[in-house]
């Protein structure tokens, strides 16, 4: 049987000093720190046998990709269905206590959080990540590929992948910035989801994605 491991990476810690939710703003590149996080999990993956990476179009993720495609001399690959998941709020403070989510004009789009009624609906998220997951795992076949996403489309995937409800409360997602949710594959079955953090934890509940 071919082991193939696809790697979903969160990407590094966003410059934001207005703490807006800043979705699919384009614009919105690493700080100082998400650069050094992008640098860390390259050298973390630095022996693997890595031979695919793709990411959002977003500057972030492909930010944070570049250094692994670099250091395994790879051209790195773009896939839309990687990208953040759209938000009506984006480019609004949506923080508790903020003014977006207190105004009534607001209000209609919290009517229905099982969807969310917000936003992309969770299980269109969850089948265009997989969509991506399994070209990559084509590209990669035998070896490793790494997808460079964003927090909800990653966590929303693992819960799919583990048969979980895709509603769930956002301050428990286990999807630090820079984390590696692996997919081991024995051939086309899944056998095994594994998570690392190589730079550490951070703040779930954290504006941004």
């Amino acid at each position: 049987m071919s082991k193939t491991i696809v790697h979903l990476l969160r990407h590094g810690e966003v410059h934001n000093p207005t703490g807006i939710l800043y979705g699919r703003i384009p614009g919105f590149r690493l700080s100082a720190t998400g650069e050094r996080q992008a640098l860390t999990v390259a050298e973390y993956l630095r022996e693997h046998d890595i031979t695919h990476v793709v990411a959002s179009p977003l500057e972030r993720a492909q930010q944070t990709a570049t250094p692994i495609a670099a250091s395994h001399r790879l051209e790195l690959a773009t896939d839309d269905r990687l990208i953040e998941s759209e938000n009506v709020f984006q480019g609004q403070r949506v923080s508790v206590g903020d003014g977006a989510l207190r105004s009534p004009k607001n209000w209609p789009h919290l009517r229905n959080p099982l969807r969310p009624s917000w936003g992309e609906p969770y299980l269109q998220i969850a089948h265009r990540m997989l969509a991506a997951v399994y070209r990559a795992r084509d590209a990669a076949d035998g070896h490793e590929a790494v997808c460079v996403s964003h927090q909800l489309p990653v966590w929303t995937l693992r819960r799919y992948l583990e048969g979980k409800r895709l509603w769930h409360n956002p301050a428990k997602r286990e999807c630090s910035l820079a984390s590696l949710t692996s997919l081991v594959f024995d051939d086309e079955q899944l056998i095994d989801i594994r998570y690392a953090e190589p730079v550490g934890g951070s703040d779930p509940k954290a504006t941004g994605a």
